[in-house]
């Protein structure tokens, strides 16, 4: 398994790259010596992430199985597949678990993984370059696959910025998505 990496720029800048702690310590370097806060983003999913390390979960415990990070959220679902779902070994929870354990493990589909580049270099232009001249036609450009026409629209932008989103989003213009059936 591949290490998360991560992006801190300021001012247009990349000022960091790699792990998510050497980022931050980075980018709170950047911002003692200037008002205007960097931004750490997630180089899998485009990400914004805080600068600020999350705390540490309390020693008391709680209801439910918290070593496990169990947390309740709401499914909808027709019946027919609660009822499949309840006739599975360990109810409805644990076949969801297995079901969900399972397609992670699965190879990401090429169509996936361009759709999640493009995701994620959209969530990055939109903080970045959200402003700049030719962003909506960029972003058009990237979900679009045309390679030639997001460098044309980037072509002015800092090149920190275009670099990174040319990289991020690779993937995505690697390939023409497939035209539906």
């Amino acid at each position: 398994m591949t290490q998360d990496l991560f992006t801190a720029f300021h001012h247009g800048r990349r000022i960091a790259s790699g792990d998510l702690d050497a980022v931050r310590a980075a980018a709170l370097a950047a911002l003692s010596s200037d008002s205007v806060e960097p931004l750490v983003f997630s180089d899998q999913t485009g990400a914004l992430q805080s600068l600020v390390p999350p705390r540490e979960a309390s020693a008391s415990p709680g209801r439910g199985r918290p070593r496990l990070g169990v947390s309740a959220r709401e499914v909808t679902l027709l019946p027919r597949h609660w009822d499949w779902l309840s006739a599975q070994p360990g109810g409805a929870s644990a076949a969801l678990r297995r079901l969900v354990e399972a397609a992670a493990r699965a190879p990401e589909s090429p169509e996936a993984a361009r759709r999640r580049s493009a995701d994620a270099a959209c969530a990055v232009l939109n903080a970045l370059a959200g402003d700049a001249p030719g962003a909506e036609a960029a972003v058009r450009a990237l979900y679009a696959g045309d390679r030639a026409a997001f460098a044309g629209e980037s072509a002015a932008w800092p090149d920190d910025v275009r670099d990174y989103l040319a990289r991020l989003a690779a993937p995505a213009l690697s390939a023409a998505p497939a035209a539906p059936a």
